[in-house]
């Protein structure tokens, strides 16, 4: 780290006093991106953000709203200046990468409240080739030591009206379809009202939307605003203002209406915007991961990606129960050896059980603090003997922890629980969070389920345990400082194509790497092969609204180190020749090429496996029919690779004809570029290997 004090010229000015009412600028590390921060005559504090000369944020606000103490955090006497680069080179212990560079401008600036409280606030900013984030840090000092924060002022002003995606804003749920619309037709109530499939909504109102918020400028600039390492602090939701284009910081309350508890010293989470006039930089940046904290893990060997089948679907196209009562519970010893035996014929590394355990009966929607104790089976189902059986075959049970919402429970349970996993050499577990939360009046995005998700990491650290957590706040990069929390759910997900009213349309898929997927991995559960889901119930109409070769795809352009193969055995074994590459396709890289992308229009990009020669290539489409080139030049020079192909027949179509692919074989070298044609809401994936 080269540490440079005080380099940063104020405009025409170079006294501190000076820049009480003057500009201050930075430059990212290649100077396309510009930071501005001017002190107001006042003693309010602005900043501005521009891309290679053309503004992009236009002056913002920054500042925050206490209750205890009762400060307003909007007036400051500026005491100190200062600033740093760093250049430095990280190793992710997984990841779509194997190693990251961390390249800032970093700018600090100290801050004193010009009021009587004299509060002493840093604003830390850090400017990176492709985006920027800051932070507000609150420092020990004698005049504040517990702090309730009533609000936050971070302002994000725009400068046109940009074509946006954006899902509503609401406290317990991130399920919703992405909306693309202009910035001033956002109604995020409206959008609400038509997702009919959602268990639990909490909407904060018409003008309100989640982040990560992806805009794309009428001269084509991408902009994401987003946050990284939300630790002890609320989600940052934003408030539209339609007049100024002006999107503000919403913080989720808690039950009496506070949004954060902090004791000093304390940091906010920082507050990013990515930036470029390619799509392609956004799926690359790695600055979301590079603004959390090392690894917290010191062996973190233990930690493995793997690949893992479920007795899960069958609940979802009504073969099977969750719950014991009715005659048709799915986890039961024989079935689960089915899948058992599946997943050691085929080589999966485990075996996702849901319904286990008791209690299912009564689960959703009681509010009910006793639900699950997360140790006691269904009487017809022998964890004992069935650790032992896959044990014997090479395959490991991954746990199901469900919460029903009932968060205080799961917290006195948690080290019984995670006891019981080690006991029975289950080293993995999906945790879910379906209902309104308890403690009553909490919400799945506030500041102690935010604590709570990250306490389980940390628990499920100490007994070696790896997590997926479903229905949890989006990810923000954690999985940088506890990679034993390898993947969330905290969005709509594959088990959405089963929803009768909306489901999952095509262009979804190609949204999701954009917005969602920039906090960190999804358990997407791709993977479905039978797309009209009435194969055990005729009255069903819905179905997924994908290729089968689309569905290959997903395994390349959405990344997680928990990848499921989520369709059943059966549907399966009727296309093992197309069910070889979910066989073959790695779950950790060494590196990822994004050769081309639209977000909600299309995806292109190639993987190569970790430790390995080969190369892994995935192409997704909306409902569009699309013709792409995927240039092999990433192939090792003077080397021939076999390249399968499993590509959408000439006939497929998501509605007409789904589960219609050709596989074909080729020699191909790094000189050649393939010709890529994909089917209305259909894929392509292509393994290469090298001869």
């Amino acid at each position: 780290m080269i540490r440079l004090f005080l380099l940063f010229l104020l405009l025409n000015f170079s006294s501190l006093s000076a820049f009480t009412q003057r500009l201050l600028r930075i430059q990212s590390p290649n100077n396309a991106i510009g930071l501005t921060v001017q002190h107001l005559p006042g003693g309010g504090m602005q900043y501005a953000v521009s891309y290679k000369g053309k503004p992009v944020i236009a002056p913002s606000g920054l500042g925050f709203v206490l209750s205890k103490p009762a400060v307003l955090l909007t007036q400051f006497t500026v005491t100190a200046v200062d600033s740093s680069r760093t250049d430095e080179t990280w190793k992710p212990v997984w990841g779509e990468v194997s190693q990251i560079r961390n390249q800032y401008t970093e700018l600090i600036l100290t801050l004193r409240d010009k009021g009587k409280s004299g509060i002493v606030m840093r604003v830390r900013f850090r400017v990176y080739d492709d985006g920027l984030g800051f932070r507000y840090e609150f420092p020990k000092q004698g005049a504040l030591n517990h702090v309730v924060v009533a609000d936050e002022r971070t302002q994000f002003r725009l400068t046109a009206d940009h074509q946006t995606f954006w899902i509503p804003g609401d406290y317990d749920s991130n399920e919703y379809l992405y909306n693309a619309t202009k910035l001033t037709a956002v109604n995020a109530v409206a959008a609400a009202v038509k997702e009919k499939d959602i268990a639990l909504k909490t909407v904060i109102g018409p003008n309100a939307v989640q982040s990560p918020l992806l805009m794309k400028t009428g001269s084509g600039l991408y902009i994401s605003l987003f946050e990284a390492a939300v630790v002890n602090y609320p989600v940052m939701h934003l408030q539209l203002d339609k007049k100024t284009l002006t999107l503000t910081s919403q913080l989720v309350p808690d039950a009496v209406g506070n949004k954060a508890y902090l004791q000093t010293p304390a940091n906010t989470p920082w507050r990013t915007m990515l930036v470029s006039d390619k799509a392609i930089d956004l799926l690359t940046s790695k600055m979301i991961l590079n603004l959390n904290e090392p690894l917290a893990i010191a062996d973190p060997s233990w930690i493995k990606p793997q690949k893992f089948v479920g007795m899960w679907w069958e609940m979802h196209v009504n073969k099977a129960t969750w719950q014991l009562t009715g005659g048709k519970h799915g986890a039961n010893t024989q079935n689960v050896k089915k899948y058992i035996d599946f997943a050691a014929k085929y080589g999966f590394d485990g075996v996702l059980v849901e319904g286990w355990n008791v209690g299912w009966e009564d689960w959703f929607g009681n509010w009910k603090e006793e639900v699950f104790d997360f140790v006691t089976p269904y009487p017809d189902y022998d964890i004992d003997a069935l650790t032992d059986y896959a044990q014997k075959k090479g395959v490991r049970l991954i746990m199901h922890h469900e919460t029903s919402g009932s968060v205080t429970n799961y917290e006195r349970r948690m080290d019984a629980a995670f006891s019981f996993m080690v006991k029975e050499k289950i080293n993995t577990v999906k945790t879910g969070y379906v209902g309104r939360i308890i403690p009553r009046g909490e919400h799945h995005d506030g500041q102690w389920m935010v604590n709570h998700f990250e306490r389980v990491a940390q628990k499920a650290a100490q007994y070696k345990l790896m997590v997926d957590s479903h229905e949890s706040s989006r990810p923000t990069g954690r999985h940088r400082t506890y990679p034993n929390w390898m993947a969330s759910e905290a969005a709509r997900g594959s088990e959405f194509n089963n929803a009768p009213t909306l489901g999952i349309t095509p262009e979804h898929t190609t949204i999701l790497p954009f917005t969602r997927m920039l906090g960190g991995p999804m358990d997407f559960t791709p993977g479905l092969f039978h797309m009209r889901l009435n194969q055990f119930d005729n009255s069903r109409t819905t179905r997924v609204r994908t290729t089968l070769a689309k569905q290959l795809a997903l395994y390349v352009t959405i990344y997680s180190p928990l990848q499921m193969a989520a369709d059943l055995p059966e549907n399966y074994e009727q296309h093992l020749d197309a069910f070889q590459f979910i066989r073959d396709v790695p779950v950790d890289w060494d590196d990822t090429k994004v050769i081309a992308a639209e977000p909600g229009d299309y995806i292109l990009m190639a993987r190569k496996g970790k430790g390995t020669n080969n190369w892994f290539a995935g192409a997704i489409t909306d409902e569009n029919a699309r013709d792409l080139t995927l240039p092999l030049a990433f192939l090792d020079q003077n080397a021939t690779y076999e390249a399968t192909i499993y590509r959408d027949a000439p006939t497929a179509d998501w509605d007409t004809n789904p589960e219609s692919y050709v596989i074909e074989k080729k020699t191909v070298t790094a000189k050649d570029v393939l010709k890529i044609h994909l089917a209305k809401g259909g894929g392509c994936a292509i393994r290469l290997v090298k001869e």
